[in-house]
């Protein structure tokens, strides 16, 4: 039987800054206990570029994530991933062998346009 999900107030979950932005870099994470890469994201004016650490390297080579819009949370505090700094938390979901699949914008949509 599978545990229901926690509940939370709508204001609560507004609370969690969730944003769009293009990826401007991605560079391998060797270091990583996990395959992953260290992303560089653009959101805007408004957040500027931020890093974050992505495990997406089963479904997206660097050269298909360069430039791809992403969903990330914005306002989580930062995290120490190995030797690496990850700014915000880039979205993903699991496909049926536990690799990650992106949440992406399905159409070109403003860098740090908020979802709501």
């Amino acid at each position: 039987m599978t545990a229901e999900p926690a509940l939370l107030s709508y204001a609560e979950f507004q609370r969690v800054d969730i944003r769009v932005g293009r990826v401007v870099a991605v560079d391998d994470f060797p270091e990583a206990r996990k395959p992953a890469y260290k992303l560089r994201i653009d959101f805007g004016a408004e957040i500027g570029i931020k890093k974050s650490s992505a495990q997406a390297t089963k479904h997206y080579t660097k050269e298909e994530l360069l430039n791809r819009l992403v969903v990330a949370v914005v306002n989580f505090p930062p995290k120490q991933i190995g030797p690496y700094m990850s700014e915000v938390l880039t979205l993903g979901v699991p496909d049926a062998e536990n690799g990650v699949v992106l949440l992406l914008p399905e159409r070109d949509v403003p860098l740090g346009g908020r979802m709501f």
